[in-house]
């Protein structure tokens, strides 16, 4: 669609529909941002988008009269696809995108992008370090921190945009088309807003609907949803697996990272040279990896950057020692098998953070998860109660409640012992109590620092 001149409604005032907004507005389009949400101060909209991005912002209804003028609608990913005023711009048949489409339609280059519920933000920033390498001209964007679309009209036909997409964003996809996508995994996650696991899968999958002979997509063998997925594509596929050696494929033998292209064996690295913890960070890496030789990247230049690669921050991060106690940020963990993740990585008695904003998860295989690991589970946030019944039903009674996160770390604190991990892993999101699983993470740095 040629955007100049159109009348173009933004749906939600965060960094996505700021970043669509300022992409609009520099293809001379004339954008509308809207938020239902009646808190939403327009002043702090307009600072947002700063003073060269003159747009009528509407908060709480959204007039009839607007709707009427409309030529296309652009999602931001946390707008949900079936509330009223989403059906109020289907029903009069104007065009909605989400942001990752409105971004795609108007950059250059090639893309590879990474869903899946866990491991993607890892995966990424991997990925973009490997590429990084490679090229010069490497745009990483997406759930990561940077919109696609605040990069996308600065890409050119030389340059690879690396993404991570979220199962909101490919709600509202149409001609998104990765020359490398990848699906890490599928486990159960944000069925309040897909309602049945056997919608999120579709719509997880979705990331490689476009894909042509021509292009690759990488899944993880030992999902068994995805390992029959790949018999459907059209594009090549590339498994990976941590637990199998495959005939063609990249997996771990012997604890080196293997890409087995026929007869001919290339290893990436030993994974004692990772500085990544775990078995799902072995599959990150073996993703991240599969992608980068798909494009084309020497095993050589993946070796390095997999080496040099750090972990991403709120994801199984150390945070410091105090009295011989080991403090660990695992606020990504916003889902029970994330967290599942979080605990398999400790290798020591653990004293557990959890709980928060309830997305309709089950807590019982993350409780079995423990191992005998945990010393003790600190719940807080409107989970506490479900999850405290799902650890007794389980078998677990070492339960301790608090109100606030700086409660639960100084809970911890008094109870770790010499040798002892903490771990804030809460397999639910923030969103009951903290704006983000950013803020989150930083909050428990903070109070573990001011111990």
């Amino acid at each position: 669609m040629e955007l100049k001149d159109k009348k173009v409604l933004v749906f939600g005032t965060g960094l996505s529909g700021i970043g669509a907004a300022a992409l609009l507005y520099k293809k001379g389009a004339e954008p509308v941002i809207y938020d239902g949400n009646v808190k939403t101060e327009p002043e702090q909209v307009k600072e947002k988008l700063g003073k060269d991005i003159p747009a009528r912002i509407l908060i709480g209804n959204l007039p009839e009269e607007v709707l009427d003028e409309l030529d296309l609608a652009v999602l931001s990913p946390g707008v949900p696809i079936d509330i009223p005023a989403v059906n109020m711009l289907r029903d009069r048949g104007i065009p909605i995108w989400g942001e990752v489409e409105l971004a795609y339609a108007n950059s250059k280059g090639n893309v590879l992008a990474i869903t899946g519920t866990n491991g993607k933000t890892t995966t990424t920033s991997l990925l973009g370090e490997i590429m990084s390498l490679h090229q010069e001209s490497v745009f990483v964007v997406g759930n990561i921190g940077t919109p696609y679309t605040g990069v996308a009209l600065e890409t050119d036909e030389e340059s690879v945009t690396v993404a991570e997409i979220s199962s909101f964003q490919l709600e509202t996809i149409d001609t998104f088309r990765p020359k490398v996508s990848a699906i890490l995994n599928i486990t159960p996650d944000h069925l309040n807003r897909h309602h049945t696991m056997e919608e999120y899968i579709r719509v997880k999958e979705s990331i490689a609907k476009n894909q042509g002979e021509e292009d690759t997509c990488v899944l993880n063998y030992e999902d068994e949803a995805l390992r029959e997925f790949g018999k459907t594509l059209k594009c090549q596929v590339l498994f990976f697996s941590s637990l199998r050696t495959l005939e063609q494929g990249i997996y771990l033998e012997e604890g080196r990272i293997t890409y087995r292209n026929g007869e001919k064996k290339t290893v990436i690295c030993h994974v004692s040279e990772l500085n990544l913890p775990g078995r799902h960070n072995y599959e990150n890496v073996m993703a991240a990896a599969g992608m980068a030789l798909s494009y084309g990247v020497p095993a050589e230049e993946i070796c390095m950057a997999v080496k040099q690669f750090q972990a991403v921050e709120h994801r199984i991060e150390y945070v410091t020692e105090k009295n011989g106690v080991v403090y660990y940020n695992d606020s990504k963990g916003t889902n029970p098998d994330a967290a599942i993740k979080g605990i398999q990585a400790m290798d020591r008695p653990t004293l557990l953070i959890g709980g928060g904003y309830d997305k309709e998860s089950s807590y019982d295989e993350w409780i079995l998860s423990f191992d005998g690991k945990v010393k003790y589970l600190v719940l807080l946030g409107e989970t506490r109660e479900k999850i405290a019944r799902a650890a007794r039903t389980c078998g677990f009674d070492n339960i301790l409640f608090a109100d606030t996160l700086e409660e639960a770390v100084k809970i911890c604190a008094e109870r770790a012992e010499s040798g002892d991990a903490v771990l804030l892993s809460p397999a639910c999101a923030s969103w009951d109590m903290f704006p983000s699983y950013e803020v989150r993470g930083r909050k428990f740095k903070e109070y573990v620092r001011n111990l």
